[in-house]
């Protein structure tokens, strides 16, 4: 008799909430960051006030499928894209969906997906559409 498991095991996604910046308003973050870990996702949290280094650094060590960048301060154009950048640079821009949170305008949003950002979720989007949007979506590894 063979011992072999024959059910398929489902992956468990790794996701980031991180918090760049000095913005320090993370309730939002905070929110989705429990939301995840209640759909079975793995969630590591930055904490406060990270430098975009320090988030690639983070999510490049933890090895996480899911970045999730919670930005209020409107410094989106400018710490996102260093962000990308350095997944870039350490080869892991291709392995990372990477999600922004936030009240990001209309205007920017179509930069920061040309720069690399899967999706925007702005304030009032449902937590279920979120998690849905990552399960679809999180790269195979």
């Amino acid at each position: 008799m063979s011992t072999e498991n024959t059910e398929t095991e489902e992956r468990t996604v790794r996701c980031m909430i991180a918090k760049v910046g000095l913005d320090g308003h993370d309730r939002g973050a905070r929110v989705v960051a429990r939301a995840f870990r209640d759909a079975g996702f793995e969630v590591i949290y930055s904490g406060l006030h990270k430098a975009p280094d320090e988030i690639v650094q983070a999510a490049v060590q933890e090895d996480v499928d899911v970045l999730g960048i919670s930005i209020l301060s409107g410094a989106h154009n400018t710490l996102v894209p260093k962000v990308i950048a350095g997944l870039e640079e350490y080869g892991a821009k291709e392995d990372t969906l990477v999600l922004v949170g936030g009240v990001i305008p209309e205007e920017d949003r179509e930069d920061l997906k040309d720069e690399g950002v899967a999706a925007i979720f702005g304030p009032g989007t449902p937590i279920e559409e979120t998690i849905e949007f990552v399960r679809e979506n999180a790269p195979e590894r």
